[in-house]
């Protein structure tokens, strides 16, 4: 089991960066596959970034693609979230989340078990 906790959240202008971090504790972190989802008031839940366990491949839709950037840090139980001129609609509470270890990354939020709180990050024009 895995307890995952997002942190870096915050206000931003259109245009400007944060870096979101995702803090896991538990055993065998490097076991797991890790995923950023996001979600706005009123919509769904929506896959913003993956990561292979080994950190080897990554995975975006292109709604973020070429803006965000996933990396892991093994050694230090953590994921980042790297989040480049940023936009308005990229305002919403942002998840930190894992699969079943051993599990490949998807973007299908059904599939990942472990979930951190969520991190608000709120972009204004």
């Amino acid at each position: 089991q895995v307890q995952l906790v997002e942190s870096g959240g915050g206000l931003v202008q259109a245009g400007g960066s944060l870096r979101l971090s995702c803090a896991a504790s538990g055993r065998a972190f490097s076991s797991y596959a890790l995923g950023w989802f996001r979600q706005a008031p009123g919509k769904e839940r929506e896959f913003v970034a993956a990561i292979t366990s080994s950190g080897g491949n990554t995975y975006y839709p292109d709604s973020v693609k070429g803006r965000f950037t996933i990396s892991r840090d093994n050694a230090k139980n953590t994921v980042l979230l790297q989040m480049n001129n940023l936009k308005p609609e990229d305002t919403a509470v942002y998840y930190c989340a894992a699969p079943l270890a051993g599990r490949a990354p998807t973007s299908n939020s059904r599939f990942y078990n472990y979930w951190g709180q969520g991190t608000q990050v709120t972009v204004s024009s």
